[in-house]
């Protein structure tokens, strides 16, 4: 067990017994290691009584929640109504190809996550996407994809 399960286990038994829980654990659990484990979902059902399957269906359900390892940097593309009509399918289009991902994948080298977000609140600075926290206005493919180049030379 590493420090990640320990962690695990102290949010587990402060939130024993608890109604309605599932959701802050699944939260807290993706905080400690970056995404949802199966042995996370393993002993959170132990612990609660949920069926796995139910627990599935609550982080497949919410897209706040990843079942795989996110990379070190993740993109958040906005597809959000000003996002769209200013370009941001194209711009969704050059980080694919830039990346050689589809939305929710992860580079094979593990330093880029890219997903399609429904807003990130930027509008004024659309098409946007944020990257570790950083947003990214007035984007261009092109631009989109110097971003990108100039992380994976700061990698």
């Amino acid at each position: 067990m590493d420090e990640r399960d320990n962690e695990l286990e102290r949010i587990l038994r402060e939130s024993a017994g608890a109604e309605g829980s599932l959701i802050e654990i699944l939260q807290k659990t993706q905080g400690i290691y970056g995404w949802i484990p199966e042995k996370a979902i393993t002993r959170i059902s132990e612990v609660t009584g949920t069926k796995p399957a139910k627990i599935l269906g609550v982080v497949s359900f919410y897209s706040q929640f990843r079942l795989k390892e996110a990379g070190k940097h993740m993109i958040m593309l906005c597809q959000g109504t000003a996002c769209h009509v200013n370009g941001s399918e194209g711009i969704l289009s050059a980080l694919e190809d830039e990346l050689k991902v589809e939305v929710g994948e992860t580079t094979p080298d593990g330093l880029f996550t890219l997903e399609s977000v429904a807003c990130l609140g930027c509008c004024s600075l659309s098409p946007v996407m944020m990257i570790d926290g950083v947003a990214y206005g007035g984007l261009t493919p092109d631009s989109a994809r110097k971003i990108a180049r100039s992380l994976e030379a700061g990698a």
